[in-house]
């Protein structure tokens, strides 16, 4: 990955079981987070750059989605690998959260997190959800995409285990570096499950 021009900023994940918001490994599925300073030299390296040929015959089905940055806080292996652009949040939009939890609140933080994933698992709205890690455990990544930014608040911010554990994470000061962004999907190409999650999505009149 290092050696692969123009990219600016990556990260290998592995998964959990389910949906991947659980702390048992599945090791079926992977993911790759990949920066890169424009949509063109993006979609050109991962359909030149050999590495990437090779994790595709490799795979029973990938999917991948190109996102445009909208808005972001926070450090990631201290650093800010995402710079705010044009886009929109006219939908739909993806939500990534990434934390470093601190090993002495491991399991405080896990304790809440079935409840929050029944929670958003039963929310029609989300278009696509899933948990991944860098390291089991102690480093998680959240990605989830939404129709629009309206129902992405309504169940950030609404009563539940998610606004509760929120809560928690602030008044106990569990993680040791966090980082939320927010971007606009311009385009997911490939399958996940059979299908893509996004083909039958239509925006409303003015969007994307």
């Amino acid at each position: 990955m290092k050696r692969i021009r123009d990219l600016q900023f990556w990260k290998l994940f592995g998964s959990g079981t389910g949906e991947g918001f659980t702390p048992v490994p599945n090791t079926e599925v992977y993911a790759i987070l990949a920066v890169w300073p424009s949509f063109d030299i993006a979609k050109s390296r991962l359909e030149d750059e050999g590495l990437f040929n090779r994790y595709r015959n490799k795979c029973a089905e990938h999917w991948t989605v190109f996102l445009q940055t909208s808005s972001v806080r926070g450090r990631w292996s201290d650093a800010n690998p995402f710079e705010p652009g044009t886009a929109t949040d006219d939908g739909p939009i993806a939500a990534l959260t990434r934390a470093t939890i601190k090993p002495s609140v491991a399991l405080q933080f896990w304790k809440r997190v079935p409840a929050i994933s029944t929670v958003i698992g039963s929310d029609s709205s989300v278009l696509f959800k899933i948990g991944v890690g860098e390291v089991p455990w102690f480093h998680q990544v959240t990605f989830s995409i939404w129709p629009d930014l309206t129902s992405m608040s309504h169940f950030a911010r609404k009563d539940g285990p998610h606004a509760r554990a929120i809560k928690a994470v602030r008044a106990g000061d569990w993680f040791s570096e966090e980082l939320y962004a927010r971007f606009a999907v311009r385009e997911a190409v490939g399958s996940w499950q059979g299908k893509n999650p996004l083909a039958a999505f239509k925006p409303e009149e003015g969007g994307p």
